[in-house]
């Protein structure tokens, strides 16, 4: 997984994170309302599994947030299909909000996934419905809201939204 996407029209790209990327990732923090949607840096360079995959969100080389792409995500919620994978701790700096990076990043995710999971067709993520910036983002970026609730949140409960990642996946997903 050494492959970088780069969306054209703002120059923010995702890759996988790396031993030179934790300095930076520990400088990405979030408004204190925001921590309970998505959690801290700390959380993040926490989990370490080989279903679970950390990357960065970098603007010009400089890590502005990150993420993690679960590959187990569709044997854990019924609303997920199989060959999906699942988005979670989708986190842009608060000092960096408003900008357009968000939309960016999930625009630059989504032209990386073809080319780094090939295997998957499905992305599928959750947020939640006190969260509107964030499903506005999500939304700009290339995802469909589902129209469903999950109620299993520790915040509440949350929009399922999906994006194909494969160009043959247009439409809704069964």
């Amino acid at each position: 997984m050494s492959e970088t996407t780069t969306s054209q029209l703002t120059k923010i790209s995702v890759v996988p994170l790396t031993d030179e990327d934790i300095d930076g990732v520990r400088q990405v923090s979030l408004h204190d309302q925001q921590v309970k949607f998505a959690g801290t840096a700390d959380e993040f360079l926490a989990e370490d599994s080989e279903t679970i995959h950390r990357h960065v969100i970098k603007r010009a080389g400089k890590t502005v947030g990150f993420f993690k792409l679960d590959t187990d995500y569709a044997s854990q919620y019924d609303f997920c299909p199989p060959k999906a994978l699942g988005l979670r701790m989708f986190v842009v700096d608060a000092r960096y909000q408003g900008q357009g990076l968000g939309t960016g990043a999930v625009k630059a995710l989504l032209e990386y996934l073809p080319v780094a999971y090939r295997d998957f067709n499905w992305m599928y993520l959750t947020v939640n419905c006190q969260n509107p910036a964030a499903k506005a983002c999500y939304q700009k970026g290339g995802f469909t809201d589902t129209g469903e609730l999950y109620w299993g949140g520790a915040a509440g409960p949350q929009h399922i939204m999906y994006a194909a990642i494969d160009a043959d996946n247009k439409g809704k997903a069964q």
